[in-house]
C-alpha cells in the first residue's frame, strides 16, 4: 500500500507519530502497520504486487456496526474502517474493494475528530481490549443504541416498536468478575520498541492479555481497569515471584513450559476464587507459588490449580483441584444465591445482569402460574431469577457441567419448581416434550453469538407460546432469526443493554407476542 512512497524518511518521524497517535488514541496496530511499512517499502515491493496507493484525508461521516466507521467516496461508493470514528480525517489503505463498497485500515490519523479524548488506559491499543477508550462513554452508548437499530431494520425486515434508550453501565470501569492472564514466553513488542533498534531482540517472558491476531505473544499488563483489586495486586505478584525464582513460562509455539494461565474471579459479596493453571506437575513448585499468592494476596477465599498437558487452553475436560478455602464462590442478584466454581459461566458484569434478567422479567410478564421455558439456559441465572414469578420453571443447556450447576443454584435457593435438562436445544424441544413436561406460556432464549438453528424457530413457530423473550448478545442474528419468527409473531418491546463499556458489544432483549 506503501509503494508509491520513498524509504528515505526517517524513523524518528514514525516515533512520534506513534506517540501523537496513542496520545489522541489510535490503536498501536494501526501505528505498528504504519511503521512496518515505511521501515520495509522495498522487501514488500520486491515480495508482493502493488496494491492501489492509500486513499489520503478521506472524513469519516458515520459510526456503522461493529466498531467501523463510515465514509462515502466519489461514486456513491461506501468505505468501512477500523480503529475510526466519526469526525476523524484519515489516510487509509484499502484492504478489500468491491464495486459498491471497500474496506481499510486506518493508517494515519490526519485530524482527528473533536470526539476523541485520551485514554484513560497505558496498555490501550496494544492489548487489544477496551477498544473505544478514546469515545466518552456517552457517546459509546448513542452509537450502540443506533447499531441495534440499525440491523434490526436492515437485517431483519419487520415491523419494530419505538427501541427503548439503552441501559448504560453504572460502571465504566472495574466491572468484569471474571479475567484470564496468560504466561508467555514471547512477550509482544510495539513497533515503537522495535524501531529504536536493529538488533534482533532476545525472547523476553510477560505474563498479560495475548496480543491481538498472535496466539503466541502476549502484551504485559501491569495494570487493569476491567476488574477490581486484587487482579492488579495478583499479577504483579506473580510476575515478581516467578522472575525471582526463573519459573519457567509456557511456549506456545514449542508446546513446552510450565506456568500457562491465571483466572481470577470476583463478586459483589466480597469473594475472590483464582485457578492457576499449570501444564504440569511440580510439587515443590507449585506448592510454594501457591503459598506465596496466600501470603502476599489478601481477600482470596478459593485458591485453585489445575494441571493442563493439553495444546489448547481450554479446561472443561481438566480436573480443578481446590488448593485452599472452598471451591466455589457465591454472588447474589436481588436475593438469589449463584455458585461460580472455577469452570462455570456466569456474566461477566454482574451489575449489568442484574439489569437484563429484570429486563427479560418484566417482558415476561409472569403472574405466578405460567410455564416458563428457558433456552440457552446456561447454569440456570435467568430462570432462577424468574422462578419466584413462575409456577413452573424448565431450563435446557447443551453443557452438561452447567445443568449440575443449575440444579445446584436451585438447591441452593430452596427452589422445588426449578427443572434442567441437558442436551442440544433443538433436539430436546420436541411435541412429545412438550407434552410431557407441559406447554409454554412463555419461552426465554438466549441464544449464542451464532443465534438460534431455523430447526428451532421452526419448532418454536409450531408450538406458538404466547409470549417470547428473545436476549441476544448479537442484535445482526437476533434480526435474522426476528424475521423468521415474523410468520407468527410480532415484536412489542425492544431494550438494548450496555453490558461492556468501551467496546462494541451490546446486548438486546426483545419481546415478541403472537399474533
Amino acid at each position: 500500500m506503501f509503494s508509491r512512497y520513498k524509504t528515505d524518511i526517517k524513523v524518528y518521524v514514525l516515533v512520534e507519530t506513534i506517540k501523537i497517535n496513542h496520545k489522541v488514541g489510535v490503536s498501536h496496530s494501526v501505528t505498528s502497520k504504519f511503521a512496518f511499512y515505511y521501515k520495509n517499502t522495498n522487501k514488500i515491493l520486491s515480495k508482493k504486487r502493488k496494491k492501489s496507493p492509500p486513499l489520503l484525508n478521506i472524513k469519516m461521516e458515520a459510526y456503522a456496526a461493529e466498531g467501523k466507521s463510515i465514509a462515502r467516496l466519489e461514486g456513491g461508493k461506501v468505505l468501512f474502517v477500523d480503529n475510526a470514528i466519526p469526525g476523524d480525517i484519515i489516510d487509509v489503505g484499502v484492504t478489500k474493494d468491491k464495486k459498491s463498497w471497500a474496506e481499510g485500515r486506518m493508517i494515519r490519523l490526519v485530524t482527528p475528530s473533536p470526539e476523541r479524548i485520551e485514554p484513560f488506559c497505558q496498555h490501550f491499543g496494544i492489548c487489544g481490549g477496551c477498544k473505544w477508550q478514546m469515545l466518552p462513554y456517552p457517546q459509546q452508548l448513542i452509537y450502540k443504541q443506533q447499531q441495534v437499530s440499525d440491523q434490526l431494520q436492515r437485517i431483519g425486515h419487520v415491523a419494530l416498536p419505538e427501541i427503548s434508550p439503552i441501559i448504560g453501565s453504572p460502571h465504566e470501569r472495574y466491572y468484569r468478575n471474571k479475567l484470564e492472564f496468560t504466561f508467555s514466553t514471547q512477550r509482544y513488542r510495539t513497533f515503537e520498541e522495535i524501531s529504536e533498534r536493529d538488533e534482533k531482540f532476545v525472547p523476553e517472558p510477560a505474563l498479560g492479555f495475548h496480543a491481538p491476531g498472535l496466539f503466541h505473544k502476549v502484551v504485559e499488563i501491569h495494570t487493569c481497569y476491567l476488574q477490581h483489586e486484587p487482579v492488579n495486586l495478583l499479577i504483579n505478584t506473580l510476575r515478581e515471584y516467578t522472575k525471582a525464582h526463573n519459573l519457567p513460562y509456557y511456549d506456545f509455539k514449542a508446546q513446552y513450559g510450565w506456568l500457562r494461565n491465571v483466572i481470577i474471579r470476583t463478586t459483589t459479596t466480597g469473594e475472590t476464587l483464582v485457578n492457576l493453571v499449570m501444564h504440569h506437575e511440580d510439587k515443590e513448585a507449585r506448592e510454594g507459588i501457591l503459598q506465596h499468592i496466600l501470603e502476599n494476596v489478601p481477600g482470596i477465599t478459593s485458591l485453585n490449580y489445575t494441571l493442563n498437558g493439553k495444546m489448547n487452553d481450554t479446561i472443561y475436560d481438566q480436573e480443578v483441584i481446590c488448593w485452599y478455602g472452598k471451591n466455589y464462590i457465591e454472588e447474589k442478584l436481588e436475593r438469589f444465591r449463584f455458585k461460580i466454581s472455577p469452570k462455570s459461566f456466569f456474566q461477566t458484569n454482574t451489575y449489568q445482569a442484574e439489569a437484563l434478567y429484570r429486563v427479560t422479567r418484566e417482558f415476561a410478564g409472569l403472574t405466578g402460574v405460567e410455564t416458563l421455558y428457558d433456552l440457552y439456559c446456561g447454569t440456570g441465572s435467568i430462570g432462577i431469577f424468574c422462578s419466584g414469578s413462575a409456577g413452573k420453571v424448565i431450563g435446557i443447556e447443551a453443557v452438561e457441567d452447567a445443568i449440575k450447576d443449575a440444579y445446584e443454584n436451585a438447591a441452593l435457593n430452596e427452589l422445588s419448581n426449578c427443572l434442567f435438562f441437558a442436551g442440544d436445544v433443538e433436539k430436546i424441544c420436541t411435541d412429545t416434550f412438550f407434552a410431557t413436561h407441559g406447554r409454554p406460556d412463555v419461552i426465554i432464549t438466549d441464544p449464542p453469538r451464532a443465534g438460534m438453528t431455523e430447526k428451532l424457530i421452526r419448532q418454536l413457530l409450531k408450538i406458538r407460546a404466547p409470549k417470547v423473550v428473545y436476549v441476544s448478545c448479537n442484535p445482526a442474528t437476533q434480526a435474522r432469526d426476528l424475521q423468521l419468527l415474523d410468520e407468527a409473531y410480532k415484536i412489542t418491546r425492544l431494550q438494548p443493554v450496555d453490558m461492556f463499556p468501551h467496546t462494541h458489544h451490546i446486548e438486546n432483549a426483545a419481546l415478541l407476542e403472537l399474533r
